[in-house]
């Protein structure tokens, strides 16, 4: 695992070749947890992430320095935040006379978009139907997700993470959009920092994304971005990772998966049962592990509570 595939090249690694249908229907079932664990309320991938794994990953505090992983509620339009949050104030300090007043606003956000900081629920993908475990993409509703909502989450998610940081290993100041990050990529990160990710884990993987923002200004991010090929899943089971994140939405756009638009999200959310956190900031945690020497941290994760959300917004912490 984690090699390439009999009669892929080296250019699968760096994002110019194509996944045929029949090869990534192979791949969906290879990687599938539908029938893996017994849920009744399904927590997919988030098995892997014992109570014994959650105190193993708190005793890596150690200095006490704490890390956003979390964009700021961006609400302006642009290309590369096309759907911005609203946030608007409700009440000022001149709204009476009384000698205690209070300032109010409103936040409204439709997350599941770029630019936004977020965590994708179980029941945020179908695919040809079906959400994952098999239930019926009808399910979810006009009152929201029946199955598998964020509810799921609702005591957060504690663990070890670990930041696999792609540039750093190429020696570039970020990943390329359009290009793909291969498993074997991965695997060099790992040995470049020192570090292996394993059962119960919170992947995170930083392509650049938003430091190439910040030096070349927004493009059509939807269209054109930096992201995993889908034989990355491989190797994302057998580690038995528990959430995978990324600084964007793990898929590369455009796809080269033929017929498959979001072939991570297929792959992760609905095949695994993997939660995936999109659009984080991971810049200002890859200069603090550069800084410490330390590319491991206990990840903490508390979404909001939405019965029958698909996911939620989210503020990721690193914490050393």
């Amino acid at each position: 695992m984690g090699t390439l595939r009999s009669g892929q090249s080296e250019r699968v690694m760096t994002g110019s070749a194509t996944m045929t249908t029949t090869e990534f229907d192979a791949l969906f079932d290879e990687v599938s947890n539908w029938s893996r664990w017994d849920e009744e309320s399904p927590r997919g991938t988030l098995n892997h992430l014992t109570p014994e794994r959650i105190v193993a990953a708190a005793r890596l505090v150690r200095s006490g320095v704490t890390v956003s992983l979390g964009l700021p509620l961006d609400t302006e339009r642009r290309p590369d935040n096309p759907t911005p949050a609203q946030h608007r104030m409700t009440q000022l300090s001149d709204h009476d006379s009384g000698n205690v007043q209070f300032v109010k606003d409103f936040v409204g956000v439709d997350f599941h978009n770029d630019g936004l900081s977020h965590l994708d629920a179980l029941c945020h993908v179908s695919f040809r139907g079906n959400l994952y475990g098999g239930a019926p993409d009808t399910s979810a509703n006009a009152d929201g997700a029946t199955i598998g909502d964020v509810e799921t989450v609702r005591d957060g998610i504690v663990g070890r993470g670990v930041l696999l940081d792609v540039p750093r290993v190429r020696g570039t100041p970020w990943v390329d959009p359009g290009d793909e990050v291969g498993p074997d990529e991965l695997i060099a990160a790992e040995h470049d920092e020192g570090v292996q990710i394993g059962p119960g884990d919170v992947l995170l993987v930083r392509t650049g994304h938003n430091r190439r923002l910040d030096e070349l200004g927004p493009w059509d991010t939807t269209h054109q971005k930096a992201g995993l090929h889908p034989s990355v899943a491989e190797l994302l089971t057998e580690r038995r990772v528990a959430v995978l994140g990324s600084d964007t939405n793990a898929d590369t756009a455009p796809s080269r998966t033929e017929g498959v638009a979001y072939p991570m999200h297929v792959l992760a959310v609905n095949a695994m049962g993997l939660h995936l956190l999109d659009y984080l900031q991971l810049d200002p945690l890859a200069a603090t592990c550069e800084h410490l020497s330390r590319w491991e941290f206990l990840c903490v994760v508390a979404p909001l509570r939405i019965p029958g959300g698909t996911g939620s917004p989210v503020n990721p912490i690193a914490v050393f």
